[in-house]
């Protein structure tokens, strides 16, 4: 028995680092998962099942529930997609912990606007987007005459708060993050 018994969660940027170790905790205390990760690397570049499926079966291992997801967080629909993915799999939604992120680490002097907006939109809009379908979701139970008892989770870092050279996009990135859940709150 766990604090989080027949949570449903879903993780963005679940596949590695701190996104699978939310996952594999939110797991051992009992939740149902929805492990999200595009299994790019670092930067962004390629794409792989491998470590969403490695998370949910380490979670299955352990006696708990899990899915994998590979879908695209900073795209619109499939953002919405994922938010499906919960709600049809495990029946609804109560936790959603956005995750996701890249770094495209490079001196204002030599950053490329490709390298600015990759940054800007897996960290903002992928983190805006799933967190407004999960919203509409809650929002839509509530009108209904059903009681949500729910939670936003994100992640940021204090490159948004003190900055760290070479990180102008991903600090800038980060601290729109803090900033936005503060305003949705």
């Amino acid at each position: 028995m766990g604090i989080c018994d027949g949570r449903i969660v879903v993780i963005t940027g679940a596949g590695r680092g701190i996104g699978r170790e939310h996952a594999l905790e939110f797991a051992s205390q009992g939740a149902k998962i929805v492990v999200n990760d595009l299994g790019a690397e670092v930067d962004g570049t390629g794409s792989s099942a491998g470590p969403a499926g490695e998370v949910v079966d380490e979670i299955r291992r352990m006696g708990g529930e899990a899915v994998a997801d590979g879908e695209d967080v900073s795209d619109y629909e499939g953002a919405g997609r994922l938010i499906q993915t919960a709600i049809t799999t495990f029946g609804g939604l109560d936790v959603l912990v956005n995750n996701a992120g890249i770094l495209r680490d490079r001196m204002l002097v030599n950053m490329t606007i490709e390298e600015w907006d990759a940054v800007i939109r897996v960290h903002l809009r992928g983190t805006f987007a799933p967190m407004r379908h999960a919203v509409e979701y809650w929002r839509n139970r509530s009108k209904a005459g059903e009681s949500n008892d729910a939670r936003i989770i994100n992640t940021t870092s204090p490159s948004g708060i003190y900055g760290n050279v070479g990180q102008l996009n991903y600090g800038a990135a980060k601290a729109g993050i803090a900033s936005m859940i503060t305003i949705a709150a």
